[in-house]
């Protein structure tokens, strides 16, 4: 190991010697990590020894000419209610009589144009970020940093924004962007039960391709976890409001973890250092710095950075809505704003200094127009200069094309979503739309999903309380039931609660995708995973929770209510009882995906499972239900289930439930003597020419089916029905997936 570091440490000697020396790539120093690991141990598949290697011990090859990412005349604009009214209409006109000057609707003051229709949120912005720098987006609240890091990083509709965002002079598509870049959001979006070394490792195994073995993303997520300076917290659970876990500094670099684990080109942030203190900002802000030096693009807005932070940024892009009042390096803004006759007083913040002009330009009556037109003639002098002394040459000349640029950087370690070599001229033949196949997304999933339900344990025991309660209380209500009319009314009340408390149980289903759904959009914005293995694995993992729950249900009411049918005819009853719950999370989970919110949602499930309960048939049989509503019948959850066990339990043809007097037992003679009831059987008898004796069957389980209007259906097929129904609810899932998570403005 030591003479392995002295050959790292003689490598790096040399060539800074003759080169420039620049930071690593990821890449990079897991291979040097991996060296290191493998002297002196033969057996590949043991776990790793963790190394940590000292960033000024390893240097590299001469970097290839650098990215750069270059936006030109960004314009988007939004519709807005039009103000526009009436009376203001006639204000106006008064006073314009007064001899003031009517604006028209073609002026605009700070990006909005006047009685329009429209908001103009970008107006004309242009600039460019190279690798190696961080390019940071200022301005006050509504001034357009977020929406410019949104158009950078194609969450805006292209219909909607104007203008051009190019690497390397060539038009980056939809579909190379997501898999070279990352964005990470304003929001901390993690699961709260899983440690930051299993998030982090979550996010390699979606990441990273399966090519690379288990032991190399092991080494890159502690390679990760060093560059970001989790060492301390690597086992410790993320948290949230009912868990005590991470600081919000540490969760910040997480979520800035699992969106680089790939090593992208290009990494976007929205507000990284929102909500932090002043140490936890910097540092998050110095691993935006080593990142950068790694060879990627950063672009991240910031509201008002410090002294100390300002050191770090190269680049700086000051906006006032929409509308761009500087660009260029924060050495130059005690320059620009003397130029501008505001000198920036000795020892003062010159990003407070230059925010808090922005903010008093912004409430005079010219707003901040004069510095957005001084930007502009003194970005056209910088430029004049600039060919003056490069001989007319603003920039070099970049000589990689797009596609060569990224095989460089595929070379030298990073972009690691299963990147390979190809001699397709179209730059995303480069890299794959998704890093790993379904089969392997929907394990990572699944593992997931287990870890963190295994870590709540308390979900899954409120919902096995609830139903194990139901039953018990069922159990108890409905004890032994028999074979007389007044049983067969009460079978039925029975199996109608029974199987609609199946459906209202499920709704505990809603909270879970509500509570995911940001995370699975920001992780499948960038093609971490398919839709369709998420829903796949939302599924798998539910089925065994509700096999326990049925079973518990089935077996709690099916001998205590003195069921019939015996074990072959528990065996229907408990599936048909874990169709219904099968179908009833389906339901659930369809609506949470077009639901919002929890409380609305919870509404919503239980004002159409009690229409499913009501059109089920117990309360009104089917040709009874008017024609206009029949419709609603035939979709009701409620009703195959409910015809299903109704048949299970009086399929049996010789066994009777009305004799002899007992037919009087739901009619206004049940009351009288028991030797009246016989002289009226016989008088029934004798009209009828048919002899009825007190042990006579009347009404035998065929005749309560028919009474019931349970003729159209096996009850076979009403459980395959009712397994058909929660596949269907799990396909409109999908889409609902699909169409409602683009995560796009318009």
């Amino acid at each position: 190991m030591a003479d392995n570091n002295k050959n790292i440490k003689t490598k790096g000697s040399s060539a800074t010697e003759s080169h420039a020396q620049t930071s690593p790539t990821l890449g990079e120093l897991l291979k040097y990590v991996g060296d290191c690991q493998g002297v002196g141990d033969d057996d590949s598949s043991s776990s790793p020894t963790h190394h940590v290697m000292e960033m000024s011990e390893i240097s590299n090859e001469p970097r290839s000419l650098p990215f750069v990412l270059a936006f030109n005349n960004l314009t988007y604009s939004v519709k807005v209610r039009s103000k526009m009214e009436v009376p203001s209409v006639f204000n106006g006109r008064t006073r314009l009589g007064a001899g003031t000057a009517a604006p028209t609707s073609g002026e605009a003051v700070g990006g909005e144009r006047l009685f329009s229709r429209y908001k103009v949120l970008l107006n004309d912005i242009s600039g460019q970020a190279r690798d190696g720098e961080i390019l940071a987006v200022l301005g006050a609240s509504g001034s357009g940093k977020s929406t410019l890091i949104d158009a950078l990083a194609n969450r805006i509709a292209k219909d909607s924004l104007k203008g051009k965002v190019t690497l390397n002079g060539e038009q980056l598509e939809s579909r190379l962007l997501k898999v070279i870049s990352a964005y990470v959001m304003q929001d901390d979006l993690l699961f709260p039960m899983l440690t930051v070394e299993e998030t982090l490792m979550f996010a390699a195994e979606f990441r990273l391709p399966r090519t690379l073995t288990k032991s190399k993303k092991k080494l890159r997520v502690q390679a990760l976890i060093d560059q970001l300076g989790l060492r301390n917290a690597a086992k410790t659970v993320i948290g949230d409001e009912g868990h005590r876990g991470v600081s919000g500094g540490e969760r910040r670099r997480v979520s800035i973890g699992i969106d680089i684990i790939h090593d992208p080109i290009i990494l976007l942030l929205d507000e990284p250092t929102s909500g932090l203190d002043s140490t936890s900002a910097f540092m998050v802000v110095k691993v935006l710095q080593r990142i950068a030096q790694s060879g990627s693009i950063v672009i991240m807005s910031i509201h008002q950075p410090s002294y100390r932070i300002l050191g770090l940024i190269d680049r700086l892009l000051f906006l006032s809505r929409g509308q761009t009042v500087y660009s260029g390096s924060p050495s130059n803004l005690p320059l620009y704003f003397s130029d501008f006759g505001h000198p920036i007083p000795d020892k003062e913040n010159r990003t407070e200094f230059a925010l808090d002009l922005i903010r008093e330009l912004e409430g005079s009556p010219g707003g901040t127009k004069s510095l957005v037109e001084f930007n502009k003639s003194w970005q056209d002098l910088k430029r004049s200069r600039n060919r003056l002394t490069t001989g007319g040459n603003e920039t070099p000349i970049h000589g990689l094309s797009l596609k060569e640029a990224i095989s460089a950087s595929i070379s030298r370690g990073k972009l690691v979503s299963g990147a390979g070599a190809s001699n397709d001229i179209n730059p995303n033949s480069l890299v794959p739309t998704y890093a790993n196949p379904m089969w392997m997304e929907l394990l990572v999933l699944s593992k997931r999903s287990f870890t963190n339900s295994r870590r709540m344990p308390e979900l899954f025991g409120i919902r096995l309380g609830a139903v194990v309660v139901t039953g018990f209380i069922l159990a108890t209500m409905f004890w032994n039931l028999d074979n007389s009319p007044k049983g067969v009314q009460e079978r039925l009340g029975f199996f109608a609660f029974a199987m609609s408390t199946t459906f209202y149980t499920c709704a505990d289903a809603l909270p879970v995708f509500l509570q995911e759904r940001y995370i699975f959009m920001r992780e499948t914005a960038y093609n971490a995973y398919r839709r369709s293995s998420y829903v796949l694995s939302h599924s798998l993992v539910a089925i065994p929770a509700l096999i326990f729950l049925s079973f518990s249900f089935a077996a709690i009411t099916f001998w205590a209510v003195g069921l019939d049918g015996g074990f072959g005819g528990f065996l229907f009853y408990y599936f048909i009882i874990l169709a219904s719950f099968w179908a009833g999370s389906s339901f659930v989970t369809f609506l949470s995906g077009i639901v919002p919110q929890v409380m609305l949602g919870y509404t919503i499930v239980v004002a159409i499972l009690a229409y499913f309960l009501l059109f089920s048939g117990f309360f009104i049989n089917r040709d009874r239900i008017p024609g206009y509503w029949i419709w609603f019948h035939y979709i009701s959850l409620v009703k195959y289930p409910y015809e299903a066990v109704l048949q299970n339990e009086f399929q049996d043809p010789v066994k009777c439930f009305v004799r002899g007097i007992q037919i009087f037992d739901n009619s206004p003679l049940r009351g009288i003597d028991s030797s009246m009831k016989i002289k009226l059987l016989q008088s029934m008898s004798n009209s009828l020419g048919v002899n009825i004796t007190s042990s006579t069957c009347l009404t035998t389980g065929a005749d309560i089916l028919k009474q019931q209007g349970i003729t159209d259906l096996s009850k076979w097929n009403c459980l395959w029905i009712t397994v058909a129904w929660g596949f269907f609810f799990r396909i409109l899932f999908y889409f609902c997936l699909l169409l409602g998570s683009k995560n796009k403005r318009r």
